[in-house]
């Protein structure tokens, strides 16, 4: 019977994974000032590029993960980029022991994304996609 439901479940899985990135990619745009600067206080060098960067990489991935375009590519950089956040914005192992629950947390849920991104990157987007109209 799941043989069955394989690609419209396919389909709702990119779209659930991408979400997250889509929203988040739209409200790095709008509110860019605060998302540099909230960047910049973990540390990371070139606030304004890594938002940039963060932006293509969150909204440029996530639509195409979303419509199966790409896809393969899409998840691994999403995976990449999953990782990369937690270990850089979600540290729990750093922050003060009242915020170690809620840092913790994000950094699972992260690794989780990742993890689901990485299925994504090993068997492709199925038959509703992009990829498979164009043959990948």
């Amino acid at each position: 019977m799941l043989n069955n439901l394989q690609n419209p479940l396919a389909l709702v899985g990119r779209i659930l994974l991408a979400l997250i990135f889509i929203t988040a990619g739209f409200g790095k745009i709008t509110g860019f000032d605060g998302t540099v600067g909230y960047i910049a206080s973990k540390g990371v060098p070139m606030a304004s590029l890594a938002a940039l960067l963060a932006i293509v990489v969150e909204l440029g991935g996530g639509l195409a993960v979303a419509v199966g375009f790409m896809t393969r590519w899409a998840a691994l950089a999403l995976a990449v980029f999953s990782l990369l956040a937690g270990f850089i914005f979600h540290a729990y192992w750093a922050v003060p022991a009242d915020q170690v629950m809620n840092t913790q947390i994000h950094f699972w849920k992260n690794v989780s994304i990742a993890g689901g991104f990485l299925v994504l990157a090993a068997f492709g987007a199925g038959a509703i996609s992009i990829d498979a109209k164009r043959g990948r």
